[in-house]
Parts: structure tokens; C-alpha cells; sequence
């Protein structure tokens, strides 16, 4: 590897040590249906996101808050001497790409099939310090 590759391989490694994030591979949910929950925490305070998502009705909810959970527990693996409540953290971006798509066949009338596409998305979630940023989520 040469040195410039080196060079920018430390800064992005040092610019990680900051980012507190958790991610869900190929949740098998379409992701139109995970991207409504999605923006519904997008941008509010960590408490705020975990009540929403505890008390909704939605399916994707319980995986979202379940991901939720692991980027906090991640942000207290690199923070070790904070307490969570001192911590005023919110979720700074959450992302639902598309997964992969399962294709298979269903029967139809007079003989002919019809495609059935199942779904998945993979979903991103980073979580952040506002008061190390001094920017104000969104709070209701």
C-alpha cells in the first residue's frame, strides 16, 4: 500500500472513532414499509424514538427499535466513562437502501404465472451527541 493510501486509510479510520452506528442486513421487509417508520424517528431524541417505536403497531417497528438499541449499546462500548442520560443522544441519520429481491412464480388463470417479487431492505441507523455538535433535533 502506498503512503497516500495509507494516509487516507488513517483519517477515515480516525474519523470513525466518532460515529456511533448500527446496521440490518437483508431485513426481509419491503422497504417502502420501513422507510415509513423510518422518517417518523429520523432526527428526534434517542428516548423519544425508543417510545414511538415500543408502542407502534408496525412490523418493522420492533426491528428498528431492536437496531435502535444496538448503535446505543455501541456508542457505550467507545464512551465507557459517560452515563446514557448525561449523553443527549439523538438519531442523526437513519438510511433504508434496497436488498435483495427473492423472485418466484404464482400461479395464474388459463395457465400462465405471475411474478411475486418478496423483498428486503437494509437499513442504517447513526446516532450522535447533540451537545458535541451544538445542533437542536427535532423535539415535540
Amino acid at each position: 500500500m502506498g503512503s497516500r493510501k495509507r494516509l487516507a486509510a488513517e483519517v477515515r479510520k480516525e474519523a470513525r472513532k466518532n460515529v456511533y452506528m448500527a446496521r440490518l442486513v437483508d431485513n426481509p421487509t419491503s422497504p417502502r414499509k420501513t422507510r415509513i417508520m423510518a422518517d417518523v424517528i429520523r432526527g428526534r431524541d434517542v428516548d423519544y424514538a425508543m417510545n414511538v417505536l415500543k408502542y407502534s403497531k408496525k412490523e418493522s417497528a420492533g426491528k428498528l427499535l431492536k437496531l435502535l438499541k444496538s448503535a446505543i449499546a455501541n456508542w457505550q462500548v467507545k464512551n465507557e466513562g459517560t452515563r446514557l442520560t448525561d449523553a443527549q443522544l439523538y438519531v442523526k441519520s437513519i438510511i433504508v437502501d434496497n436488498g435483495r429481491t427473492l423472485k418466484r412464480m404464482r400461479m395464474a388463470p388459463q395457465g400462465r404465472a405471475h411474478r411475486i417479487r418478496k423483498r428486503s431492505n437494509h437499513v442504517t441507523i447513526i446516532i450522535e451527541n447533540k451537545a458535541s455538535n451544538n445542533v437542536e433535533p427535532q423535539n415535540i
